[in-house]
């Protein structure tokens, strides 16, 4: 018996092993040999005692995850079908998974590795104890968070992306031949991420393009308390893709269907289903009391399902071991989780908000952008235009061209950006220059425009996606926000998905209602750490930033949100028809890009010593306040206007400075009162200089925006931003204070 302290499961199980308490095989053992038995079994009794040894710790209050992976331990063999450069995208009962992939890496610590990632430890080689996740850069596991389904677009984009690479004559980060694989629990697949994400896998296979996917899904029965349809998973997902069934409690079996089904995934890449029954057992986490839910006898008969009670069984029949034998190496192998959890409890930990956000933020790489080619050649399919004045629109079309033409890894995708050039002809004629290969014409989900963008990402492409609406990202923004913009924070900074998701929104739309065409919110952007967003109201910084926004998602792995306002893609005129003042030509291409974080400067036409006040805006707020701003010149008040741009972060320093010695200032948000910028911006211009600037606030009204001229009554207009320059100036003249 082991001096170490065992869980009562464990003293259970060796009464078991001495009095041969175990369950009848099943049927193919003579499949495997015996060291195939032996290593399964190992992975499959490590990946047990470890999930024990964390609840043993959790009492202590030394670990901090139990959700473990117990009567699931039989997708080790799935591991051992798969080679260790097959990216695996995980379910958080994967423990004998990531054991068994780890004996494919001479110099792994599994178990080290393991209880440091329970312990939250700052040693944690994944996440550096952000999180419990089962990742590993070495082992090709992307770390995945808790989100119910979420890793599935992904999955199913980087195995478009693998193939996609070949066809390009570009090397990835996966082999040519490497296959996806996604693990994920009956429940999970009836979430619309994993729908929407299977049904995107099956829609690029329907039309003969390669997508080598493997659907591995662990079926224990249950959604925590709610049981899964007998039958249902089979039902609902297998005639869609070939599909290959296997009972955990008979490896052999799991062994001749996993490599079954990666052979067909890996030479006919195409997706395919693996369905394997598994068994839950000790509850949802450790904190889940099954009696509240199950009846008592259910619990018990399923303990005697445990597929590790069946690997046993199968160890002893074939005599790989003695009964006597085995105990001794349970209790050699819980002794040494014992050892390794007391050195892994004693690791450091995170312990400064500083340590925690280090990986917020990817690392920089050190590589230059390749040479742009000659704009000439690049444009020639608009030369008649060249050199001309061009709206917003255009500008970020010739942008794109450019960008392209520069970088081969760039892939352009989303719903109509091919032949049709985007709703609003953003993207025309990219796909005849630059070919179906490059310019990705998607199906309708935004959550596999955004999953296909993460995956091509991790493969070694610059996606940059298109969403056609802002409001349409909203039922997909948990890819941004759970998915893309985490995985540098929960690998400290090892996997990252640098792109560039270019949004079409904002409101002032003619002829547009309803919030799913004018969307004035982004409010879900601004909080997630780590995510910048730029919002260009013009043609001439639409170009630089378009082109920054390449550059740090290329340098700097950065995800990079580039919101376009629709409402100005194709105005051309200012103050009156046919000026012509808001169109601008292509920038140089030797333009040195703005300093991040600092606002366009629009000085008034009437010349004084300073400005009168200075008028804060971005996207459509600024074009009205530049109507604006030459009313007021009219009328003798100088207004300075500043056009915001970089949205997030927010730097105020920069902003102030814009600002100058002026003291008055309005800000115009088209954005409504409530999670706008300007509350934002309005708390962070008072924390930096208190008390000193009069601040008023424009903004939308707390209101979805309806159709036609009604759309109006609830946005800013020229009309009330003088109305609030009179009121501000006034409130100066009599001495008011700052609201």
């Amino acid at each position: 018996m082991s001096t170490f302290e065992q869980h009562a499961w464990t003293l259970g199980y060796l009464d078991k092993i001495r009095s041969n308490a175990l369950p009848t095989l099943l049927s193919r053992a003579e499949l495997l040999t015996d060291a195939e038995i032996a290593r399964f079994y190992n992975s499959m009794l490590t990946s047990r005692l470890l999930d024990l040894r964390s609840r043993l710790l959790q009492a202590k209050g030394q670990s901090f995850y139990t959700i473990g992976s117990s009567g699931h331990e039989a997708n080790c063999v799935v591991a051992s079908a798969l080679r260790v450069n097959d990216p695996a995208f995980l379910h958080y009962r994967s423990g004998a998974f990531f054991i068994e992939r780890s004996k494919q890496l001479a110099g792994s610590t599994p178990i080290y590795d393991l209880l440091l990632s329970f312990s939250a430890s700052s040693d944690d080689p994944i996440s550096g104890g952000r999180h419990k996740v089962l990742g590993s850069l070495a082992l090709s596991i992307p770390p995945q968070t808790s989100t119910i389904a979420s890793h599935l677009p992904k999955a199913v984009g980087t195995a478009f992306a693998i193939d996609l690479t070949q066809r390009l004559g570009l090397e990835g980060k996966w082999p040519a031949d490497a296959i996806s694989l996604c693990s994920f629990g009956d429940a999970s697949a009836n979430h619309s991420t994993a729908q929407g994400a299977i049904n995107a896998a099956c829609w690029t296979d329907y039309q003969h393009l390669p997508v080598p996917v493997l659907f591995l899904c662990e079926d224990n029965g249950l959604g925590i308390s709610t049981p899964t349809p007998t039958g249902w998973i089979h039902h609902t997902l297998s005639p869609h893709m070939q599909t290959y069934v296997a009972d955990s409690r008979d490896l052999a079996d799991v062994a001749l269907q996993a490599r079954a089904a990666v052979e067909f995934v890996r030479t006919e890449r195409r997706p395919a289903l693996l369905q394997l029954k598994t068994y839950r057992l000790f509850g949802h986490a450790g904190a889940d009391a099954e009696v509240a839910y199950r009846r008592k006898q259910q619990i018990e008969s399923e303990l005697e399902q445990d597929p590790l009670l069946f690997a046993t069984a199968l160890m002893l029949a074939r005599g790989i071991v003695d009964a006597e034998q085995l105990a001794e190496q349970v209790q050699a192998l819980d002794a040494q989780t014992a050892r390794v959890a007391a050195v892994a409890v004693g690791r450091p930990k995170l312990t400064s908000a500083a340590a925690v956000m280090k990986s917020i933020v990817p690392p920089h790489l050190d590589k230059q952008l390749p040479a742009r080619q000659a704009r000439a050649d690049v444009l020639a399919f608009d030369k008649h235009n060249l050199g001309k004045p061009q709206h917003l629109a255009k500008i970020i079309n010739w942008t794109l061209h450019e960008i392209m033409a520069q970088l081969p890894t760039t892939v352009v995708l989303g719903e109509d950006v091919g032949k049709k050039g985007g709703v609003y002809n953003v993207t025309q004629q990219l796909v005849h220059q630059f070919g179906n290969n490059r310019v990705l014409n998607t199906l309708l989900d935004e959550q596999s425009i955004l999953g296909l963008g993460i995956g091509l990402a991790q493969q070694g492409f610059l996606p940059i996606p298109e969403i056609q609406f802002l409001a349409y990202v909203h039922n997909a923004e948990d890819q941004i926000r759970g998915e893309a913009a985490t995985l540098p924070f929960f690998s400290n900074g090892q996997y990252t998905n640098p792109m560039v998701v270019r949004i079409a929104g904002l409101g002032y739309q003619r002829g547009f209602g309803g919030h799913f065409h004018n969307d004035n919110s982004f409010a879900v952007f601004r909080d997630i750490p780590g995510v910048l967003l730029f919002c260009p109201s013009n043609g001439h910084d639409a170009s630089l930033l378009l082109r920054q926004a390449v550059e740090l998602a290329y340098r700097e792995q950065r995800l990079v949100i580039f919101l376009e306002p629709i409402a100005l893609y194709m105005v051309r005129d200012l103050h009156a028809p046919g000026d012509g003042l808001w169109c601008h030509e292509l920038p140089l291409a030797e333009t040195p890009l703005p300093v991040l974080g600092t606002p366009a400067v629009r000085e008034s036409s009437l010349v004084k010593a300073a400005p009168d006040l200075v008028i804060i805006s971005y996207a459509n707020g600024f074009f009205l306040s530049c109507q604006a701003q030459q009313q007021l010149a009219d009328q003798g008040i100088a207004a300075k206007v500043l056009d915001i741009r970089y949205l997030v972060p927010l730097h105020v320093d920069a902003i102030s400075e814009a600002i100058g010695d002026c003291r008055k200032v309005l800000i115009v948000d088209e954005c409504r009162q409530r999670g706008s910028l300007s509350e934002e911006l309005f708390t962070a211009l008072h924390e930096l200089k208190p008390e000193h600037y009069q601040i008023r606030r424009l903004c939308a009204e707390d209101s979805f925006i309806p159709l036609g001229a009604a759309a109006y009554t609830v946005l800013p207009s020229v009309k009330q931003i003088l109305d609030k320059v009179t009121a501000l100036l006034g409130e100066a003249k009599r001495g008011g204070l700052s609201s």
